[in-house]
């Protein structure tokens, strides 16, 4: 019987991670994510687990840890935020190169500088080309579901890429929530053991890790890298599929919220979905013909369901919570854009930038994006096409 509880997306986390009991966590705190290793830590000393916790001196130390226990057939896991990832950055990408199935939560935080602690999406979009995996939580709830998942996903024989399990700084991190638990034995059964054939401390199949990699092999690694992440789109459906046989929430590539019949949508990730959905639901009220696409998945990026389900509107509005400095909008956009190529009479995109270092995003200002569409599909024109949301003049 599964159990109730109020926890922060922070508790939530370190919860999971107490039930699957893995068998090392390295970890260094930066603010809002310390909670996570600091809950688990006293799992750890109270002898609820005998995971090895390894107290590191950098956050960089923190992911060399994760690679060395994964490298030798251990389930490791971290957590980190903001600059703390930025330090993680060089080996970010030795783990993915790897196939190093490890589980990373990330705790949403803006970038210095100037120095901010409070969310935005700067710091895991800035590392969405390093081979990871990126899960993404709108709320306490699916963070917690999302870390219950990850592994089963990262360390199925055909991804073996490390995963990043995202939620919103402060706003689900430290927020407590209602929140529907497994019962430890479910969630152990789900998760399963991990029993890695490529591992580094197995005396009857010698493999190399981290080798000098010559122009004659490189770019076929980087294709295996490729295709794996490919792979993981299936994995990641299958994987949500029987989660939710033994708990009743579904989860997919991308959560469509009442799209069936409507003309303007908005595309985000992360908190700023439940504001959205609670706009939609006031709009619909007056008969606006309005839908969200929260995408629950950013890597692997669900290409083809996203063009899908947008082939069917006339505006659509792509809200970023990081900036990517490009010139032309943010890191969402660039991908949706690019997913609605090819559509035959395609909608009408723009880009909103918004949520920078912590700045609120309200009722009234999706409901003012939502205006903004609506002029959009009664002119037929987009005119500026990256916009900023919720700046002062």
């Amino acid at each position: 019987m599964a159990l109730r509880e109020r926890l922060s997306g922070n508790e939530a986390i370190a919860h999971a991670l107490k039930q699957i009991n893995p068998d090392v966590m390295a970890a260094f705190p930066i603010t809002p994510s310390t909670e996570i290793p600091q809950y688990f830590s006293k799992y750890v000393a109270n002898g609820e687990v005998d995971t090895e916790f390894v107290a590191v001196e950098s956050e960089h130390s923190a992911i060399s840890c994760c690679i060395g226990a994964a490298a030798s057939g251990g389930r490791s896991v971290t957590a980190t935020s903001s600059c703390g990832l930025a330090l993680m950055w060089e080996m970010l990408y030795v783990a993915s190169s790897m196939r190093l199935p490890i589980t990373l939560a990330v705790v949403n935080r803006a970038l210095t500088g100037p120095i901010n602690i409070n969310n935005d999406h700067s710091d895991s979009m800035g590392a969405r080309d390093s081979g990871w995996i990126q899960l993404y939580a709108e709320n306490n709830q699916e963070a917690y579901d999302n870390l219950c998942m990850a592994m089963r996903i990262s360390e199925n024989p055909n991804v073996r890429l490390p995963v990043m399990v995202c939620q919103d700084g402060f706003i689900t991190s430290h927020a407590i929530e209602n929140i529907e638990l497994l019962e430890t034995e479910k969630v152990k059964a789900f998760v399963g053991e991990y029993n890695s054939d490529l591992s580094l401390l197995n005396p009857k199949f010698p493999v190399s890790m981290g080798p000098y990699d010559i122009p004659a092999y490189y770019m076929e690694h980087k294709v295996q890298q490729a295709e794996a992440m490919k792979n993981a789109k299936q994995v990641i459906l299958d994987v949500s599929k029987e989660f939710a046989g033994i708990t009743g929430r579904e989860y997919g590539l991308l959560e469509e919220y009442r799209m069936d019949d409507a003309e303007q949508a908005l595309v985000m990730i992360g908190s700023s979905a439940g504001t959205a959905k609670a706009v939609v639901d006031s709009l619909r009220e007056k008969n606006e013909k309005v839908g969200l696409i929260k995408l629950r998945a950013f890597r692997p990026f669900p290409q083809q369901e996203l063009s899908s389900s947008l082939s069917r509107v006339k505006a659509v509005a792509v809200m970023d919570k990081a900036e990517s400095f490009s010139s032309c909008g943010g890191p969402i956009f660039a991908e949706t854009r690019s997913a609605c190529y090819g559509i035959e009479n395609a909608p009408k995109i723009i880009n909103y930038v918004y949520g920078l270092g912590g700045r609120d995003v309200r009722f009234e200002d999706i409901t003012y994006v939502y205006s903004e569409l609506d002029k959009i599909v009664k002119t037929g024109e987009a005119k500026e096409i990256y916009r900023h949301l919720g700046v002062r003049e």
